[in-house]
């Protein structure tokens, strides 16, 4: 199988039955394609729910991110929550990951407050966490997973420290023997941090080789590097957020070479968006991944079953796998 075209791989594939599907270009076309693909939603990991003071702060960094990064970042949905909430249910998106993460000493703690809070009035949230390196980190997750946490997330650029610092050791081996996955931004794109590549997170599944880890953003623009990961720990995975989008091709675009690995890791590659804090609809995301032209087999994994999995959502995307076109 080979794909190239410059930033839109033409794929060839071999049976009428595995075809590529167009993907949809506006947010309304989405639950047709959704429909068509023959599975039940989108399991989307990669999404974020704030504290509305934090949230205001993410949105005025992006609204300067021309002169951070060169270019505009406009947020295609700033709107409150409840309407937010409403975009992601009409797109069909079945469960609802917080995803905050810490940037300092003493705010993992108040964050997985809020996260359990949201979690208690949002009746399709996916109760999520964070910790940093702190003293107590530990602690910290033990009260996150007592109280139902079932994912975490790190941002290894934002927070500025390395995942294996010494005193994350007990949050790692918390997360790791209770089988909950954590979302690690960890690459260096958009800009890259002291921490950031993949040499640190190699040294962290060293130690816990049982981590169910998400790479997000597939670790971009180290592709290859983070992707050989899933050949070494069987929980490594990498996630879609906003690979092979418009606007992640001006600076961080896939090399063919990756591409050509991509149907070998069907299995571990998750579906993840970066909503609401996206300068594009969330029907890109879906179409960049659609245009790859790897197969509607690749797409039910990515987009549902690899996610439903990981969140504890019904995995199987069809009660007959045979008669899906």
């Amino acid at each position: 199988m080979t794909r190239r075209s410059g930033m839109a791989y033409k794929g060839v594939v071999d049976t009428v039955s595995d075809r590529p599907r167009n993907g949809p270009v506006r947010d309304d076309e989405v639950p047709d394609f959704v429909a068509a693909l023959g599975i039940p939603g989108l399991a989307d990991i990669h999404v974020h729910f704030l504290p509305e003071p934090m949230l205001r702060k993410v949105w005025a960094y992006f609204d300067d991110a021309e002169r951070a990064y060169g270019r505009p970042w406009p947020i295609a949905y700033r709107l409150p929550e409840d309407e937010r909430l409403r975009v992601l249910r009409g797109l069909g998106v079945r469960a609802v990951p917080s995803l905050t993460y810490a940037h300092k000493p003493g705010m993992a703690r108040w964050l997985n407050e809020w996260c359990a809070d949201f979690a208690g009035r949002v009746p399709d949230a996916v109760h999520s966490a964070t910790f940093y390196p702190e003293p107590g980190c530990g602690g910290d997750v033990a009260e996150a997973l007592a109280a139902g946490a079932r994912l975490f997330k790190l941002h290894v650029q934002v927070g500025g420290f390395a995942p294996d610092d010494p005193l994350l050791e007990p949050a790692w081996e918390l997360v790791e023997r209770a089988g909950v996955p954590v979302v690690i931004h960890a690459g260096s794109a958009p800009q890259p941090g002291r921490f950031t590549g993949p040499d640190p997170v190699r040294r962290v599944l060293q130690r816990h080789p049982g981590l169910v880890l998400v790479v997000a953003h597939m670790g971009m623009p180290e592709f290859h590097a983070f992707a050989d990961l899933t050949g070494e720990f069987p929980g490594v995975h990498l996630d879609t957020t906003m690979i092979g989008t418009d606007f992640t091709n001006g600076f961080a675009p896939m090399p063919p070479s990756f591409v050509d690995r991509l149907p070998d890791l069907a299995d571990r590659v998750v579906l993840g968006s970066d909503f609401p804090n996206i300068p594009y609809p969330y029907a890109h995301q879906l179409e960049a991944l659609a245009r790859l032209g790897l197969g509607d087999a690749w797409m039910r994994t990515v987009l549902w079953d690899n996610g439903a999995r990981l969140l504890g959502l019904p995995v199987d995307s069809s009660d007959s796998s045979d008669s899906r076109g």
